[in-house]
């Protein structure tokens, strides 16, 4: 924080001299998002949208899409992110991708391809980080050996390893610029999400619930790596970075002055509490305020989270397990927070609330125009929020979801089901959803021209959930303790895609799937949302009805999210293939499909759905209309 202060009180005396402030990064991130013909960063914009004004390709020609290149990613699996597309990086139109990380000779590989032909890219440089890696961090990551992608600016490529470097690359090159350690394995730390671009700072959390792990970001200088400042979720008002004005419009929320983040933990739980930020970041350049969500509290055995006997006793509010499942707004230069809601609080279910939070403008709710924040909760409830404060204005479900009544509005607490409720040790629970969520980090994406109206993959899937015995509080190993078995909601459907509107939490269309739908959308004014499923299938569909317009069945099982650009004259989409991530790992680790706990009930569901049947295959794909 004390470097980020140097920095304000800098730009206050350029300001008394009659100068101006450095450019922000986060101004080339804005005014890359404006041009239609890029995709520079991992939600196209710091919105998280997904959307593309582009419309060469439509529901008219789209059936004339065809494949125009791929490139292999040099690791099998575990592609849950996307490339970037920048049209100019010294004088060339590049595109940029990193790998997953099976092993730590192919782990997060990145490339960068030379579009200039875009018909026939050529890679001009891959860079794999050989010194200082730590192997521990393959079999200590929750769930799968993924990577969701890097980050653009200033002509630098950004991006985490598994093992918990974050690594500064020159774009035009793929030199090291700078690399800094950030998360530590033998904590049970591991990095997969894609780092945030805000103002001059790169954000970055990390994975590590299941491994004890305690959560945290942190933001780093840009041009050299120091660290401006770090929050946990977890441990005292200090170590939260929680205010006096923090949740000031919802002090029901909890406030600063008690250090609810210990207190609501029984005894010294809180240093190994989870609450990790491993999936998305978004950003509001106006309100400067960061957005990003929390995981479980680790150990999924919820009695030893509880101090006391009861299923009410325990959802008094007094072992919340603060701060943990909760949806964080924090201001850019210092990382304070602003508000801070839970979604899930003494999380029973590992509802992990990571999932992306997105920004849309002018959501008319009861009539008036609001700045919100929507996010798909893995607990089956969709959350409008209003991002200035936090004010809860909605939350539906948009799943079958029987864990909890509802959500109580006035208070923002679910409202749960005793019968739906894990508590005691040996205790057999059915639940919808199942842990993997109504939705798990495969992101949404909507028109902000249309912000009521989300296209998202969605799972239907239940559980029966048994919390065990203890033996151990080790961080950095597995930390779970409970029996999982995961099942259909539906036989023969376990994945959906639908346009949702979030303001009457009503669908206006769904595409059933024999297989999950793992990857994320995109929408475009072509009048189309693309998609892929674990079958390795990629879709086009109408928008308006959600027809399907063009299929194409890929070498593996799609994980990752589309991106659509243009160079050249011609429009392009570009998605990864490979299966993976929780629901892949019994595929790609090759385990037993008759242990119906195994990787915490995924074998179940991979045998389900016939997922074994899916090769493994880390390849970009890339197309375009030949007329």
């Amino acid at each position: 924080m004390t470097h980020k202060l140097g920095l304000l009180r800098g730009g206050l005396m350029l300001a008394m001299l009659g100068l101006s402030a450095p450019a922000l990064a986060n101004d080339e991130v804005e005014k890359r998002a404006a041009d239609p013909n890029q995709w520079a960063s991992p939600g196209r914009d710091n919105a998280l949208t997904r959307h593309s004004t582009l419309a060469d390709i439509n529901t008219d020609n789209v059936g004339k899409l065809q494949m125009v290149w791929s490139q292999s990613t040099g690791a099998l699996r575990g592609h849950e992110g996307q490339p970037l597309f920048i049209d100019d990086v010294g004088g060339k139109p590049m595109l940029f991708f990193v790998s997953g990380c099976p092993n730590m000779a192919q782990c997060n590989i990145a490339q960068g391809l030379d579009l200039s032909d875009p018909d026939n890219p050529k890679q001009i440089w891959n860079y794999v980080k050989t010194t200082d890696r730590d192997e521990s961090a393959v079999p200590r990551a929750c769930c799968d050996t993924v990577n969701r992608g890097p980050a653009f600016a200033n002509g630098k490529l950004y991006y985490g390893t598994l093992d918990g470097f974050l690594i500064a690359l020159d774009a035009a090159t793929g030199k090291e610029v700078w690399v800094v350690k950030h998360a530590w394995p033998e904590k049970g730390e591991t990095s997969t999400s894609a780092p945030l671009i805000a103002d001059n700072l790169v954000i970055l959390g990390f994975g590590g619930d299941e491994f004890a792990a305690r959560g945290r970001v942190t933001a780093y200088n840009l041009e050299d790596g120091k660290k401006v400042w770090e929050c946990h979720s977890t441990g005292s008002d200090k170590d939260v970075c929680l205010t006096p004005e923090t949740n000031k419009a919802n002090p029901h929320y909890g406030t600063a002055g008690k250090d609810l983040g210990i207190h609501t933990h029984v005894g010294e739980e809180w240093k190994i509490g989870g609450g990790a930020a491993w999936a998305w970041f978004s950003y509001d350049p106006e309100l400067k305020i960061v957005y990003y969500s929390t995981g479980n509290p680790g150990l999924w055995s919820p009695a030893y989270r509880c101090s006391k006997k009861t299923h009410e006793e325990c959802n008094t509010g007094e072992f919340d397990n603060k701060w943990s499942m909760t949806i964080f707004a924090r201001k850019v230069e210092t990382g304070e927070a602003v508000w801070a809601y839970q979604m899930t609080p003494f999380d029973q279910w590992d509802y992990d609330g990571v999932n992306e939070n997105i920004l849309v403008n002018d959501l008319d709710v009861d009539g008036k125009k609001v700045k919100a924040l929507v996010h798909f909760d893995r607990n089956g409830f969709v959350y409008v929020m209003d991002r200035t404060n936090g004010d809860l204005l909605r939350a539906h479900k948009y799943v079958t979801t029987d864990w909890a009544e509802k959500v109580d509005l006035k208070t923002g607490r679910p409202v749960k089901v005793r019968e739906h409720s894990p508590l005691e040790r040996g205790r057999n629970v059915s639940a919808c959803p199942s842990a993997m969520g109504g939705k798990d980090q495969q992101p949404c994406s909507v028109d902000p021209k249309e912000p009521n109206k989300f296209y998202c993959p969605t799972n239907n899937w239940c559980m029966e959930l048994e919390p065990q015995e203890r033996t151990h509080t080790q961080q950095g190993t597995v930390y779970v303790f409970a029996n999982v078995y995961m099942y259909p909601e539906k036989p023969g459907t376990t994945g959906k895609v639908k346009k949702f509107d979030v303001v009457t939490g009503k669908a206006d269309w769904e595409i059933p799937d024999p297989y999950p739908n793992w990857g994320g959308t995109m929408v475009t004014d072509g009048g189309l949302v693309f998609y892929g499923s674990l079958g390795g299938d990629f879709r086009a569909v109408d928008r308006k009805d959600g027809k399907v317009l063009w299929s194409r069945k890929l070498a593996s099982g799609i994980i990752a999210n589309p991106i659509t650009y243009k160079v050249g004259g011609k429009q392009y989409v570009s998605v990864l293939a490979g299966i993976g991530g929780w629901i892949g790992v019994p595929v790609t680790a090759g385990l037993d499909l008759n242990d119906k706990f195994g990787a915490i009930g995924a074998t179940a569901m991979t045998k389900a759905a016939n997922l074994d049947k899916i090769p493994q295959a880390g390849t970009l794909f890339t197309f375009r209309v030949y007329e």
